[in-house]
């Protein structure tokens, strides 16, 4: 959560929470991976209103290590370090944002 409000505060804007922590019967329902971070605390945030590169870069600033980039919104977590793009269309739109 401190990660959180660390990024919260740097972009100095609002932070829109698409979904958080799941309990296992959400994230089943929701079709979320059986070992999903969402399971301890993961955060997905809307990308309305965001720079790109600046909202990747002061979210691993901040601390978050794992990344899902997507169209709609960007996956954080504390979880091991890595990344992910949900389809081609998301790799296509962060590519050029991402070092």
């Amino acid at each position: 959560m401190n990660a959180l409000e660390d990024l919260r505060t740097h972009m100095a804007r609002p932070i829109i929470i698409h979904s958080a922590h799941r309990c296992a019967l959400h994230n089943a329902r929701v079709g979320g991976a059986p070992l999903s971070q969402h399971l301890k605390l993961a955060v997905d945030i809307s990308l309305k209103r965001h720079n790109l590169r600046d909202l990747a870069r002061t979210a691993r600033g901040a601390g978050f290590t794992g990344f899902g980039f997507y169209t709609t919104f960007l996956h954080l977590d504390m979880g091991r370090p890595r990344h992910w793009f949900g389809g081609l269309e998301a790799r296509t739109l962060w590519q050029t944002y991402l070092d």
